[in-house]
């Protein structure tokens, strides 16, 4: 087994670590000054604020749902290298070019201009993120081997996602409001530049290891390239196993991101300004949750993990919507977001496990759509469900009253149990022991919620 002296496992994911950490923070500055913009100046006192909001989460959507199964395809038959290098270009023009035209006073463009601006820049640099993303993890899976450097990546990588999160959205507002909507696009653009040259700061036998396909008349059409990635992936019960899992923990955790805010104020009986207390809490739990990740699996194996931490979370989420104070219920979520983060770092080196690298985007592919539609499915109907069958729904069980978002809240956790019985279930023992990766090309193990 590999074993590493730095903190950050080697130079090249150090130095990969560091670009990402960058653009994903702006990524964060980014969506949250857009939302900000939009609700706050372009649709101030305008009936049609929030449904412009959505369409910019419907943006995003959207590239997930068309553009991802597609650059599967491609991301397995380009080099891997150059296709991140060519991304992060994209990027940073695309989100330059909208810093440069939001240099205009508002009056320039009517409301359905901007609009239509926003969300096409938005749709294309989350088309462009579908290639990147997967690039990235079949590089990841080249330039880290054996199961306890994976696993380590992957809780640093939910550690700086979850950082991220609390950092970036608090720096979008006074962006905004301070300095302009344009110097908080030219920010992301920024980080996207400096993504771009710390990967092209890394050795350079990288483009070599990221080859997987030989170019010219060897190549088969791109049809059939995307059905025999279907069928790979069909035919891998573990792969199949996994996505299962993540969907049922998709439509029990949309709940949350669709209810939330009410939860707080009408269960919690809290004012709406503490609201944000939530999200950091949650984010201040996935990091310690990630950082402690390694040494759980690394004792339990990687399945183990999986159905224990799903099983910790579905109950804790159980707990939490019979909460009637805030801070009992910040607490829980706090300990809510532990387990969670650990399932998303034991799913990370299962993925590469079960997947030969040439299969790796076409797999990134199946499951980034079909999660993202399980959590859109996950917050239409806990939407709808708690606005009509239940909206007047109260009752008395043994003692403890319940309504509509406790109830949805309630069933959601039962669902993350069920996800955890499943897991326990399905996928085989001994997943996710392997010591050096190397095997790692034959059979198959992995997912992420």
């Amino acid at each position: 087994m590999q074993r590493t002296s730095t903190r950050l496992i080697n130079r090249e994911y150090a130095r990969l670590w560091c670009g990402q950490a960058v653009s994903t923070v702006g990524n964060y500055v980014f969506d949250t000054t857009l939302v900000l913009w939009i609700a706050t100046v372009l649709g101030k006192d305008k009936v049609w604020a929030p449904a412009a909001v959505s369409g910019v989460m419907l943006s995003m959507g959207a590239a997930v749902l068309l553009v991802g199964p597609v650059a599967g395809v491609f991301v397995d038959r380009w080099d891997r290298y150059r296709t991140m290098l060519r991304s992060e270009v994209i990027r940073a023009v695309l989100v330059g070019a909208l810093a440069i035209v939001a240099l205009l006073p508002v009056s320039a463009l009517p409301a359905y201009g901007w609009l239509g601006l926003v969300y096409t820049v938005v749709f294309a640099v989350e088309a462009t993120g579908q290639f990147f993303g997967p690039a990235r993890f079949a590089i990841l899976s080249e330039i880290i081997t054996g199961e306890v450097d994976r696993t380590r990546a992957a809780g640093i990588g939910q550690a700086t996602m979850a950082t991220a999160a609390i950092i970036g959205p608090p720096l979008g507002a006074p962006l905004l409001f301070v300095f302009g909507l344009q110097w908080a696009l030219l920010i992301n653009a920024a980080s996207y530049l400096f993504s771009y040259l710390v990967i092209r700061s890394m050795r350079t036998d990288i483009s070599e290891l990221a080859r997987t396909e030989p170019a010219g008349p060897e190549r088969r059409s791109l049809g059939r390239e995307f059905v025999e990635g279907l069928r790979f992936f069909a035919g891998n019960r573990i792969l199949v196993a996994l996505l299962t899992v993540a969907v049922i923990v998709q439509c029990g955790t949309g709940a949350m991101n669709a209810l939330d805010v009410f939860f707080v104020t009408e269960n919690l009986r809290t004012a709406p300004n503490l609201f944000g207390f939530m999200s950091t809490a949650f984010g201040v739990g996935a990091i310690a949750g990630s950082l402690w990740s390694g040494r759980v699996v690394q004792r339990l194996g990687a399945r183990a993990t999986i159905w224990l931490a799903l099983l910790l979370t579905g109950m804790l989420f159980v707990g939490y919507s019979r909460q009637t104070h805030f801070w009992s219920g910040l607490v829980l979520l706090t300990a809510c977001s532990i387990p969670v983060a650990m399932v998303n770092t034991a799913l990370g080196p299962l993925l590469l496990q079960a997947t030969p690298q040439e299969y790796l985007g076409r797999t990134m592919a199946v499951f980034n759509p079909v999660n993202q539609l399980a959590s859109t499915f996950s917050v239409i109907a806990a939407g709808w469900l708690a606005s009509t069958l239940l909206q007047d729904f109260h009752a008395d069980l043994g003692g403890l009253h319940v309504g509509p978002v406790d109830t949805v809240f309630s069933v959601s956790g039962l669902l993350i149990v069920l996800a955890a019985g499943y897991a326990f279930l399905a996928l085989p023992h001994g997943s996710g022991r392997t010591g050096t990766g190397a095997e790692a090309e034959a059979e198959p193990d992995p997912v992420s919620v």
